[in-house]
């Protein structure tokens, strides 16, 4: 796999700091990458990390999740089964907008004359704070500082604190806080990621109100009938006089502050934003739901509102750090004074609580709340890069996505029948729960899906020990997907003891509807031996509950026993002289590509050739193979890893920000460590260094993830299928430490990995028993336990 870099932060602009993300000089091409390193999020609303003033921007804009608008889906040729109507998730009102004039002069950061320009991402205390100094065109200094901040505690509520001072002259202020309800722009992209354009207004104006400072306004979605109503209040202090003028009509409001300020005094504004969204609403309910919102946040003021959410952030970091000893670095530049490794890693950690934190009721779109690219859509990401990492740091988080799954159960059941199957089958992408993917190939025909999800609600059974979770909804979600791979799979007339399941496409999009993919033959494999068991514990220990269940269902027993019998029969094709698993039947068939001949400006392969050619070669867009000797890997030894990777390793392309990750613990486990290194280092960087040149549509929270995974089951070495916890440590000899926290049925435990051994200490909890290295360790509360690590380092 080719690993294309394409920019490093240089220090002089954005300094190491293992807390914090420092911009100290504005250069305007940055502008649209800091859009999406510098926005906050609670997994509920999203802002991108615009300037207040709304300018310069490329793509700025306030997101909240799972509010969207539908789309006519037309199609050159129509077909039977294809989605007709798509959703796309849209911009809501912008509160963020204070813009500011001076002597009648505005102050726009890309034009002004700056002799100070600092912006920092405050990962401790989670605050977006930015601080210039502006000489006006008369010569006069200007001072300002403004902090942002997206609340955990109340996910509605956002807020601004604005502080300017005149330091030496007077002069004639006006400030306008804004609320605008933004006109999409009209840009068309031949990139099939980006949003599409919607060719209508998409927010209908319902209802507005204003008085004394605060501005409500509500509106609705012309067509999906989704309602957000958003609002406004302020806070002025300051010893000048100053005076007001309030303003609201259709798709605007503004509060107006005009002020003589004198030198050396400060004027103080706090800008309070709340948003409250629903389908098939009310304005009057939903403006009564933002008064209150609003009210609680002024009563609090914005000290006591920060204070809540560094208090909040000081029991995620608890939960959740992963701290890098480094003796040389080990992700980030190696030319810096100092190694980023734990400021790029930490900004990767706050990526995954900005996303998650306030999810209830809604999953994680592909780039969580920090762009628009795949239109807000919830994919198999969710599942496999990130419940993982909050089933270790969150489980209440990880409980929220997949009963949100759950939730849209009856919508996968009449997805399935529309495609002549039986059970259920999720979408491959949605917000609502129908599928909303138009290219078949690459969605609808990726069944594995359903595999997936089970796979996820798996690992937090075996986790968590949450076995409610287990039996009021799993069971249900087991039978179903169950159903689906036994009515999508056959056995062959020329292999009756084969089980097939032909047509389908894994997560390799660069190989499409192919006969028996590894990786969703032995995924729907593990699913059926799961549901089987499941269903029969179920029986036997909550027997009223499994009757309500089976009549519900209409479960029948001959059903589980078809399962089980799929599952041992299940074909997982095999080359015998190569000694490898075959990503597909015909795999072996195809023509090689030769990708590292392939000119950086080739990739990613997508947008510059037809699929057709792209099919009909050995060539692999994310690791497909791979990834199932990951998550399955109890199933599989060190040597067949090994020859797996050595043969599809070099024919991965990197144009899904989903393999490197992935590709990172592989190579870890089998000794490639530089490897490993090199391609944790590509995953951590993915959107600090713009490696994929997309940054500007927003965070690749599953390269995300993944970064985490990397660091905890890669070098970590942690294993945990079965909820039976193991450890077979992978740390290279230039990293001084590990250390990480996991939760793990209530109980947290210290990891401090190293070269040498590894220390366990039980944190939390009254008693747990692991495994090191196939040693049985027994921890006590407030115990270290020290392990050596035998060295297995077979780099090639």
């Amino acid at each position: 796999m080719k690993l294309r870099i394409r920019r490093e932060a240089p220090e002089h602009i954005f300094p190491v700091d293992d807390w914090k993300i420092i911009q100290t000089k504005f250069d305007p091409k940055y502008v649209a990458h800091e859009e999406t390193v510098y926005a906050l999020s609670n997994g509920y609303l999203g802002m991108r990390g615009g300037f207040v003033e709304g300018r310069p921007a490329v793509d700025d804009g306030t997101l909240i999740n799972g509010f969207y608008e539908f789309r006519p889906i037309v199609y050159p040729e129509e077909a039977y089964g294809f989605p007709r109507q798509g959703q796309t998730i849209v911009y809501v009102p912008e509160a963020k907008i204070i813009r500011l004039y001076v002597d009648d002069e505005p102050f726009d950061v890309a034009s002004a004359e700056l002799t100070h320009f600092r912006r920092t991402l405050d990962m401790k205390g989670g605050l977006l704070v930015r601080e210039v100094e502006w000489i006006t065109p008369q010569g006069k200094r200007v001072a300002l500082k403004t902090t942002r901040i997206v609340s955990f505690r109340q996910r509605h509520l956002a807020a601004i604190d604005y502080e300017l001072t005149l330091p030496d002259a007077p002069a004639e202020i006006d400030i306008s806080s804004e609320l605008v309800n933004p006109r999409p722009k009209a840009e068309e992209s031949l990139d099939p990621r980006k949003a599409p354009l919607f060719g209508h207004k998409v927010l209908m104006i319902e209802g507005m109100s204003c008085d004394d400072q605060r501005i409500i306004q509500c509106y609705r979605t012309q067509l999906s009938n989704y309602w957000v109503s958003c609002g406004i209040d302020h806070e002025i202090e300051t010893d000048c006089d100053y005076k007001t003028e309030i303003k609201s009509v259709e798709d605007f409001g503004n509060l107006s502050i005009m002020a003589d300020m004198e030198p050396g005094k400060t004027l103080r504004l706090t800008k309070y934003i709340a948003y409250h969204t629903e389908q098939d609403s009310k304005a009057s309910e939903l403006n009564y739901r933002v008064e209150t919102t609003l009210a609680r946040a002024k009563e609090k003021g914005f000290e006591r509102l920060a204070e809540e959410r560094r208090d909040y952030l000081d029991d995620f970091w608890r939960r959740s750090d992963v701290r890098v000893s480094v003796i040389e670095p080990l992700v980030g530049s190696g030319d810096t004074a100092r190694p980023r490794g734990q400021q790029i890693i930490r900004w990767n950690l706050f990526q995954l609580l900005q996303a998650s934190a306030r999810v209830e009721g809604f999953s994680i779109p592909a780039r969580g709340l920090t762009g628009r690219v795949y239109e807000g859509h919830y994919f198999w990401d969710a599942e496999i890069y990130e419940v993982p990492f909050l089933i270790y740091t969150a489980p209440e988080a990880a409980r929220h996505l997949l009963k949100h799954r759950y939730e849209q159960l009856d919508q996968a059941r009449n997805r399935a029948r529309e495609l002549s199957h039986q059970g259920a089958l999720f979408p491959w992408r949605t917000i609502n729960g129908d599928e909303a993917s138009t290219f078949f190939l690459a969605s609808t025909a990726q069944y594995h899906i359903d595999a997936c999800i089970m796979y996820a609600v798996k690992k937090y059974v075996d986790v968590t020990g949450d076995e409610d979770f287990l039996f009021d909804m799993g069971a249900e979600m087991y039978i179903e997907t169950a159903r689906l791979w036994i009515s999508l799979g056959y056995y062959p007339d020329r292999h009756p003891d084969r089980f097939y399941i032909s047509g389908v496409t894994g997560p390799d999009e660069y190989t499409a509807l192919v006969n028996n993919n590894f990786f969703t033959n032995v995924m729907a494999q593990d699913n059926l031996w799961n549901a089987a068991q499941v269903v029969e514990r179920m029986e036997r220990e909550r027997p009223d509950a499994f009757r309500e269940l089976a009549a519900k269902t209409g479960l029948d027993k001959s059903e589980v026993d078809a399962w089980r019998r799929a599952a041992d029969a299940m074909f997982l094709p095999y080359d015998e002289t190569l000694g490898i698993h075959l990503q597909d039947d015909s795999f072996l068939d195809k023509e090689n590509m030769d990708v590292e001949g392939l000119p950086p400006e080739k990739f990613p392969l997508l947008l510059h050739y037809h699929y057709l050619e792209i099919y009909r070669h050995q060539v692999i867009k994310q690791a497909d193979t791979i990834l199932a000797m990951f998550l399955l890997g109890h199933r599989f030894t060190i040597e067949e890893k090994k020859r797996n990777f050595d043969y599809y390793d070099p024919i991965t392309t990197g144009d899904s920000s989903l393999s490197a990750c992935i590709q990172s613990i592989a190579a870890a486990e089998i000794g490639y460590t530089d490897k490993a290194l090199d391609y944790l280092r590509f995953a951590a960087v993915m959107d600090l260094s713009d490696v994929a040149g997309n940054v500007v549509d927003g965070a690749h929270l599953a390269s995300i993830g993944g970064t985490w995974l990397a660091l905890v089951y890669g070098l970590g070495g942690l294993r945990d299928y079965g909820g039976q916890i193991r450890f077979e440590p992978n740390v290279p000899e230039n990293v001084e430490s590990i250390r990480f926290p996991l939760t793990i049925r209530g109980q947290v435990i210290e990891v401090d990995a190293r070269p040498s051994g590894t220390t366990y200490t039980l944190r939390e909890g009254t008693g747990l028993e692991i495994e090191h290295q196939g040693q049985t360790v027994k921890l006590e509360p407030g115990k270290s336990v020290k392990m050596p690590t035998a060295s297995k380092r077979a780099n090639p």
